[in-house]
């Protein structure tokens, strides 16, 4: 038993390692793995600790690649909120993970752009100035829907094939 539960946690991990190295890696704009390992940690992980600490980590570090902004407390915050919603999956379906990470980009794409438009001078602090600056990502949240979509479907897919043709994976 103990043996299953590392061999689970090793793949897991590998998984968003995996996941953290495609974020450096050219890819279009938010068409990034980590709202899907955000959610994948929040269902894999056992203890909490990990669900939080392995995107969030993964993320620092590749941010200490890519660089640092000024939005990194909302990014990060939002983030750990998608590991929650990863949390509250019970039965993970292609319709849950789907559903997850749909709701993990549309979290994202909300919650960012509003700290974008309170902080930047490009958007007036009025109405119109926040739909300018949501109606200006809308091309952004696509990808970062795509992103989510694709990564969640890679993570959990491969997980849940490990679980049923490798028997040191399988799910107690």
């Amino acid at each position: 038993m103990k043996q299953q539960t590392q061999a689970r946690l090793l793949l897991a991990t590998a998984l968003v390692v995996l996941g953290t190295l495609m974020r450096i890696a050219p890819h279009p704009w938010n068409l990034t793995p980590i709202g899907a390992v955000a959610l994948f940690s929040g269902a894999s992980f056992e203890r909490k600790r990990w669900s939080f600490a392995m995107p969030l980590v993964a993320l620092f570090l590749s941010d200490i690649v890519i660089g640092f902004h000024s939005l990194m407390p909302v990014v990060y915050a939002t983030f750990a909120l998608t590991v929650v919603m990863g949390m509250l999956i019970k039965r993970v379906s292609p319709a849950s993970v789907a559903a997850g990470a749909f709701a993990s980009a549309t979290l994202f794409y909300i919650v960012t752009n509003f700290a974008m438009w309170t902080i930047s001078a490009i958007y007036p602090k009025t109405l119109a100035g926040l739909v300018a600056c949501y109606v200006a990502a809308i091309p952004f949240y696509g990808t970062m829907l795509a992103g989510d979509l694709l990564y969640s479907a890679l993570l959990f897919g491969t997980f849940a094939w490990a679980e049923r043709r490798l028997p040191m994976f399988a799910a107690r």
